[in-house]
């Protein structure tokens, strides 16, 4: 699956971070004393697992940023899928560039490619129904756009981007305000066509509370058996889009799809998938 990259402008400052990071006030002080001057090199970025490949646009910016004479050719854009051996990037320049760069280029698309290998596995389990995975907010702090844009390079839906995005009404808002039906009146006073308001339900009576107060766009169906689940999208009819979520395991996915409902968040998407194994070889 093909997405239209993210603008440089947003994902370089990143980049630059993670550079200053690593490079430190010394720069690579391995490869200034042990590699001569001028050499070059010709270097793979190979897949060592199969998997979904994310975070090319970002392998490419740290490159870049190290050394602009870099030539870099990417051979798998984001969103592809691999097999192990396969070589998805190759750079061509000075030996000291493509070293100083490695470590963030690797660790961007490892982090990210793990993103997209694991939604992709989710979104697998999901075959043959409407439903969609989608992801949380639940992101490394600092890196929630580059974080959700590989949840959509494999495959998964978007979600709100963060707390300024939709109204979501969870439980804690539900208390404090005084119950569903407060809290969906007072939400509809700041929604507009262009804003829709989500609220979190964990039984079929609070479904049926809001189902009679209106108002709601999504109920999110939290934490509710595959019955429930079943029950939940029989009672709302179309009505509303359903959201399922709360530990949504991998082996999970299959029966929660087939009960009908419209999308399926995950968290462990971004805050526990393993890294895909990439590798950097002269």
């Amino acid at each position: 699956m093909t997405h239209s990259p993210l603008p440089d402008l947003l994902v370089e400052p990143l980049v630059r971070a993670a550079l200053i990071e690593d490079l430190g006030p010394s720069g690579d002080v391995t490869s200034a004393a042990v590699i001569p001057q001028g050499l070059r090199y010709s270097a793979r970025l190979n897949a060592r697992q199969d998997g979904v490949i994310s975070g090319m646009q970002l392998a490419q910016i740290a490159l870049r940023l190290v050394d602009p004479s870099l030539v870099v050719t990417v051979h798998r854009a984001d969103g592809s899928a691999v097999v192990a051996g396969e070589t998805v990037m190759t750079i061509e320049g000075a030996a000291t560039s493509i070293l100083a760069g490695e470590r963030v280029a690797l660790n961007f698309a490892g982090r990210l490619s793990g993103i997209a290998t694991l939604t992709a596995a989710f979104v697998a389990r999901t075959a043959g129904t409407s439903a969609r995975i989608t992801c949380t907010r639940k992101t490394t702090p600092g890196l929630r756009l580059v974080e959700k844009q590989a949840v959509l390079h494999g495959g998964g839906a978007a979600h709100r981007f963060g707390l300024s995005d939709a109204l979501l009404i969870k439980d804690n808002h539900i208390a404090a305000a005084g119950g569903i039906v407060p809290a969906l009146r007072a939400a509809r006073t700041s929604a507009s066509h262009m804003r829709r308001i989500e609220i979190e339900v964990d039984t079929l009576a609070q479904l049926e509370d809001v189902l009679a107060t209106g108002g709601a766009d999504v109920v999110l169906l939290d934490n509710m058996t595959t019955a429930d689940l079943t029950a939940a999208v029989q009672r709302v009819a179309g009505q509303v889009v359903t959201e399922a979520s709360g530990t949504m395991r991998l082996e999970r996915i299959a029966e929660v799809a087939a009960t009908g409902v419209d999308f399926i968040s995950v968290g462990a998407l971004t805050h526990s998938a393993p890294v895909l194994d990439l590798g950097l070889d002269f």
